[in-house]
């Protein structure tokens, strides 16, 4: 009898099998020329260079006196009325904003109707009229009584005493931006499913509790970027608190310097500058808050991640 020539030994992988033993050859990567990049990137930079040099070289933009007044005490000071102005803002537009939020959200066809009506006649009127209007608030209203119908009076507020553009300023700027933030809360909370709310009362969470622990974390993902946009928008918002009148801001300073040395395009710039700054560090602030709520919502590894995985399948080949 003969053997069969086909009869396979142990451990052969016999003829047509891969060679498990020998490791696969590296692929050898090219990365793909974009040469449009880099020559739109060269016309970039040389159109950026010629505005650059055009305005140093111009002697209209008086750099000597945009130097003088950057660092001056009254636009120091302007700068931190801004910044006051901005943060109370936020501050009375984020409150009222999550209550009008909550009451569009409401069951109760009152508080929505009302809710409706304030976003309503806040966001479909331009904010420079509204300010007008504070600014025209002791004309409407001389006296303010509050008591009990035909009864005795708890308080009586004389407003034509009263000499605070800041605070009307505040108020004008904080209602119409919790118009918009209202939409921002709504949507934020909107955008957690209703099995999250399900899972919690399932849990024995209270309504309170659920929307501590588990709507607002997730929902904060939302709501923070345009918050965070709402915010660098109020800063140059504020500039339009003249309509008051107030000149006690970063514009108003800058306006009553130069209606007395009649150089309007430097001080401009100062201003644009201080504006600038500022609202360069509310984006860095913006970003890492961003980073921070977002935690976990990305598949992407980080680097102490890729790092940490690496030695741990070094360990497992290892043993």
């Amino acid at each position: 009898m003969t053997s069969n020539e086909n009869t396979s030994v142990p451990g052969d992988p016999g003829p047509g099998a891969a060679d498990l033993s020998k490791e696969p050859e590296p692929i050898k990567a090219v990365p793909l020329r974009r040469p449009g990049r880099w020559i739109a990137a060269a016309v970039i930079l040389v159109l950026l260079g010629l505005f650059v040099y055009g305005a140093a070289t111009n002697d209209a933009y008086k750099w000597s006196t945009f130097g003088k007044y950057l660092f001056d005490s009254r636009i120091v000071a302007g700068a931190v009325v801004t910044l006051e102005l901005t943060v109370l803002s936020m501050a009375l537009a984020v409150s009222l904003g999550a209550i009008l939020a909550v009451m569009r959200l409401s069951p109760n066809p009152v508080l929505r109707s009302a809710s409706w009506v304030y976003l309503w006649i806040f966001r479909g009127t331009p904010i420079f009229v509204q300010l007008v209007f504070w600014g025209l608030f002791p004309s409407l209203y001389k006296v303010i009584v509050l008591g009990v119908p035909f009864g005795p009076q708890l308080l009586k507020l004389d407003v034509q005493n009263l000499q605070m553009p800041f605070l009307f300023a505040v108020i004008g700027l904080g209602l119409n931006e919790a118009a918009y933030m209202a939409e921002i809360v709504r949507a934020g909370i909107n955008s957690v499913g209703e099995g999250q709310r399900e899972a919690s009362t399932a849990l024995g969470m209270t309504w309170s509790m659920t929307m501590r622990r588990t709507v607002l974390p997730q929902a904060m993902r939302v709501i923070i970027p345009p918050t965070g946009n709402e915010l660098i928008g109020m800063l140059k918002t504020t500039s339009l608190v003249t309509a008051l009148p107030m000149t006690t801001d970063l514009f108003g300073k800058a306006r009553d310097i130069y209606s007395v040395n009649f150089q309007p395009v430097p001080l401009l710039l100062v201003a644009a500058t201080w504006y600038l700054a500022v609202t360069s560090v509310l984006m860095v602030g913006q970003f890492y808050l961003e980073r921070y709520y977002s935690r976990g919502l990305s598949r992407q590894l980080t680097g102490k991640q890729l790092q940490d995985l690496a030695d741990a399948q070094q360990i497992v080949k290892a043993k």
